[in-house]
């Protein structure tokens, strides 16, 4: 027997992370089916379940001690069916589509608007794995598909339901907007807080400011009230947040040099 040899690859995998990222991606499948089907509030409901599946299955990973590269592959392609595909769908399904009631040409635009939110979210997840390990953890560089998907979805949810009173073909040229802007801040490099800690090394790097934890009953209470339309309003200051913290730094920039 060569003692030289290395040992054979385990051909096994974990099971209990990529149950998780396996229900993700039920989740994502479903509301593209929903959508299909005309079922916009199940739709969008789904690619939050599919949101909070992704959450936890890095965390289930980390915690059992069972990553893995198979399972960091699986993750990023069951994200790009439900943050990528899903929400580009639902959206046309939604609104997008209606534009063509403005002629071929706004027809085509719908579905390319579509299009170029489901290829961002790839660009997106592609770049995110090749740069993790390399970028300071405190910030995302661009949108992160989940919170680009929770923009686009709780758009949605927030007028299907039919409570503000909005269709979506009233809505088209807002949804337009909506995922566009959605798929180009994605692509950014403008970074985005991540709420992953202050960026120590060690015990201390998943704390967390405190006042974050002060507003969380606060959040929670307001949903229950109303939890489409906070999650909409959440999501818009969210994705405003990066600009606006990117304009803040250009606009002291020059002020520094003055001084």
């Amino acid at each position: 027997m060569d003692e030289t040899r290395p040992p054979p690859r385990s051909r096994s995998i974990y099971l209990l992370p990529n149950l998780f990222t396996t229900a993700g991606l039920f989740a994502g499948f479903y509301a593209i089916i929903a959508a299909s089907n005309g079922d916009f509030v199940n739709a969008s409901i789904a690619v939050f379940v599919a949101g909070v599946m992704d959450g936890l299955d890095g965390r289930v990973a980390r915690l059992t001690g069972t990553s893995s590269e198979f399972g960091v592959q699986y993750d990023s392609l069951a994200d790009l069916v439900s943050f990528g595909m899903a929400p580009a769908l639902v959206m046309y399904h939604w609104s997008l589509s209606s534009l063509k009631f403005d002629g071929d040409v706004m027809g085509r635009v719908g579905w390319l608007a579509a299009f170029l939110y489901a290829a961002c979210a790839a660009l997106r997840l592609a770049r995110f794995n090749t740069q993790v390990g390399t970028v300071d953890k405190r910030w995302f560089v661009g949108l992160a598909s989940p919170a680009a998907a929770g923009l686009m979805m709780s758009f949605v949810w927030a007028f299907a339901d039919g409570n503000l009173g909005w269709s979506g073909e009233e809505l088209r040229y807002v949804a337009l907007a909506v995922a566009i802007v959605a798929g180009l801040l994605m692509v950014s490099r403008i970074r985005f807080w991540s709420f992953k800690g202050g960026g120590e090394k060690g015990p201390r790097s998943e704390r967390v400011p405190f006042v974050v934890l002060a507003l969380v009953p606060i959040i929670i209470a307001i949903m229950v009230v109303d939890l489409p339309r906070t999650l909409f309003v959440v999501g818009v200051l969210y994705a405003l947040s990066g600009p606006a913290m990117w304009l803040w730094q250009r606009w002291r920039q020059p002020a520094s040099k003055v001084q």
